[in-house]
């Protein structure tokens, strides 16, 4: 079964407030849900392989750590998985960036698929999908689904707030994928929404209704 890391950093806890907060602006909210993904990819990328290398100081010859082995694509579910891109590139600008696009069938309320997009070699990069909210889990499923589907084997989820089913639900369609998560919330409502959580985090980052 998959590892589940919910995040306690005081950092992290401080500034999720302020975005499920209702009457922060729309700009604050970016630059918020920026700043958490800066904050979380520290720490899923703890695990990263390394490898020893020569340099010279200016002081003398050294052997020191730089990263080795697979490289990293980003993969944000559209529309509202691009606000948490730009964060997590501050610490790793060499990523790459694909994107996977869903929507909801208005009869079956499946997710479908309609746009992917991904980078070369995907077989030899490590995939980090991300999106602000996992609720039923349908779409984080389907976006790996769409990924497994083209060969990548190394995949990790991260979200800012989650809900126990979708979490549930992520762990059983995929128990190879690791789930990093910034709050793991109390439940769905009737209509699919986390609660507490934020509301519609993509007409939160675009100003959209």
């Amino acid at each position: 079964m998959s590892r589940v890391y919910v995040f306690d950093h005081p950092l992290i806890q401080h500034k999720l407030t302020y975005i499920r907060d209702k009457n922060t602006s729309t700009k604050e909210f970016r630059e918020l849900v920026d700043e958490v993904a800066t904050l979380m990819a520290f720490e899923i990328t703890r695990d990263l392989p390394l490898k020893e290398i020569e340099i010279e100081t200016p002081i003398t010859k050294a052997k020191t750590k730089v990263l080795a082995g697979k490289n990293i694509a980003l993969v944000p579910i559209l529309r509202a998985g691009i606000g948490m891109v730009d964060g997590v590139l501050k610490l790793i600008p060499t990523a790459k960036v694909g994107h996977i696009g869903l929507y909801r069938d208005p009869e079956t309320l499946k997710p479908v698929e309609y746009y992917v997009k991904l980078p070369q070699d995907v077989e030899e990069r490590e995939f980090i999908v991300v999106d602000p909210m996992l609720a039923t889990g349908g779409s984080a499923i389907e976006a790996i689904n769409a990924l497994k589907k083209r060969g990548a084997k190394n995949i990790k989820f991260m979200c800012l707030i989650a809900a126990p089913e979708g979490v549930e639900a992520l762990q059983k369609a995929h128990p190879d994928v690791d789930v990093f998560i910034a709050a793991l919330d109390e439940k769905l409502n009737e209509h699919g929404y986390i609660v507490p959580g934020l509301g519609d985090a993509g007409d939160r980052l675009f100003g959209t209704k």
